[in-house]
């Protein structure tokens, strides 16, 4: 019985060796069974649904995400800056309004005592060649007399302003030496939204700080800054003040942006902050460098662009394009014909997208070219031949002598350029620019900033108007005035009647 067991036993092993042989000769190679660990790293199929691209691409560009590096390259080439600034505004002491420090600034009328204000302002820049030229924000450096430039070694330096360009909140200064550290500008127009970007400055006075965030938005435009030219790039990246004037930087270390403004209820940052573009700076620099202004083409009109509800309105097919608000009495658009109401499609065969398109497209024009566009009139097109003018800085409308002084008001002519400087939608009408206390217009609850649109029912567009009206009244006769209160971003516009009487 033990024998025939043993017999089993060994019969058993050799028979279970045998079929151990035949499985392995005939399975398949490994190279033929697809592994899960290689499907996720290479299977196009499966990648293609787990990742939104390929897993070495995506290690690649974390690979990139090197802020410290970008940090210890960048830095150096970033500078904080102090300007002391002088300012001369008029000072008037009985004025009792909110809106008295605008109208002391802008409106230097004959009774007003000129006074200087110093001050001093801080912000960032940074170095663009090795010779010393720097970038910053003409609001950090304008009305200065004098400005320091501090830099991460320690070193500080005087500097002095090559050029402003108030329009596009961009300066241009330089210190004396040479082999400056410094950064090129980079292509906004290639970023994308959601790229990694890094800002340097010195916020809050904290020199050389460094955060990272993604570009939120590009080419953000915000009617109510008095910036005719504006190009921004949003960044969640934290920017506060100080920030002004930094670079704000690509993955490859190059300059996509200058910090310029942020948005928030306290002033501080709430990952809603902008920079200039460095497409837009590019050019700006540029002829900083060369001409030590920004000389831009001129067109004057003011334009909105056309809208997909209000397209049918203006006869047009698409929602593109500018259509022109008011033309400038004396200007391009003036000469050529231009009217309220028209559409510009095209400036010299090229499409207008719309009315922001239009102020760059027109400002790249060199003064005195000839011009031809694209307009529709009352549904019909026709080309309009038009010699660019040379726009000039904007500086602030100078009225003539305050009348209205029986009423105990002050007013100036209402102009395009102060309808845009102010932000006003009417173009009409004489602005109140002071209002005398005690008097029957403080009474009658006229402010600062109102504009008269009629007297006695007659229509008012320059001073001389209300002079007119004022003239011909004796002492306790009425006058009676049409008034509107616009918002302005405040609030709506109210229309409403005031009468004055002439003092005994």
């Amino acid at each position: 019985m033990r024998k025939t067991s043993v017999i089993i036993a060994l019969t058993s092993f050799i028979a279970g060796l045998m079929l151990a042989a035949f499985v392995f000769m005939n399975y398949p190679q490994t190279e033929d069974v697809p592994q899960v660990s290689q499907g996720l790293q290479s299977g196009p199929e499966l990648s293609s649904r787990l990742y939104a691209a390929d897993r070495p691409a995506a290690q690649a560009v974390r690979t990139n995400l090197n802020f410290a590096d970008i940090a210890a390259r960048i830095s150096p080439a970033v500078v904080y800056i102090e300007a002391e600034k002088v300012e001369k505004v008029q000072v008037r002491g009985f004025f009792d309004s909110p809106l008295e420090d605008f109208w002391r600034r802008f409106f230097d009328e004959p009774e007003d005592r000129e006074q200087e204000r110093h001050s001093r302002s801080s912000g960032s820049g940074f170095f663009i060649s090795d010779d010393g030229y720097c970038v910053t924000n003409n609001h950090v450096v304008e009305h200065s007399v004098e400005i320091r430039v501090l830099s991460l070694e320690g070193k500080e330096y005087k500097a002095e302003i090559i050029g402003t360009d108030a329009e596009s909140d961009l300066a241009l200064i330089k210190v004396k030496g040479k082999d400056f550290p410094h950064v090129n500008l980079g292509d906004s127009e290639a970023l994308k939204v959601g790229e990694w970007v890094v800002a340097i400055g010195n916020p809050l006075g904290l020199n050389h700080t460094v955060t990272a965030g993604i570009v939120s938005a590009k080419g953000r435009l915000f009617p109510d800054l008095n910036l005719p030219y504006q190009d921004f790039v949003q960044t969640d990246a934290a920017i506060n003040r100080g920030n002004s004037g930094g670079p704000l930087l690509n993955m490859a270390g190059e300059v996509i942006g200058i910090n310029t403004l942020i948005f928030g209820p306290t002033g501080g940052n709430i990952g809603i902050g902008f920079a200039i573009s460095s497409d837009l700076a590019k050019k700006v620099i540029a002829q900083l460098k060369e001409n030590g202004r920004v000389i831009r083409g001129w067109l004057g009109v003011s334009v909105y662009a056309i809208t997909e509800d209000i397209k049918e309105t203006f006869e047009v097919n698409e929602a593109k394009g500018a259509w022109i608000y008011s033309v400038e009495e004396g200007s391009p658009a003036d000469k050529a014909k231009l009217q309220k109401y028209d559409v510009i499609t095209a400036v010299a065969g090229v499409p207008v997208d719309d009315s922001n398109d239009l102020t760059f497209r027109i400002a790249e024009i060199k003064p005195g070219t000839k011009a031809d566009m694209t307009v529709v009139r009352d549904g019909k097109e026709r080309t309009v031949e038009v010699k660019i003018g040379e726009k000039l800085e904007s500086e602030p409308e100078k009225p003539e002598a305050a009348s209205g002084t029986e009423l105990g008001l002050g007013v100036t002519d209402m102009t395009p350029r102060i309808a845009r400087q102010y932000g006003y939608s009417s173009t009409e009408g004489l602005v109140i620019t002071e209002i005398k206390p005690n008097s029957e217009a403080e009474r009658k609850g006229l402010k600062m900033g109102d504009l008269i649109l009629e007297a006695d029912r007659q229509k008012m567009e320059t001073v001389k108007d209300l002079e007119k009206i004022i003239d011909k009244k004796k002492p306790g006769q009425a006058v009676l005035l049409s008034v509107r209160r616009e918002g302005r971003g405040r609030g709506r516009t109210q229309d409403f009647i005031v009468t004055l009487r002439i003092p005994e």
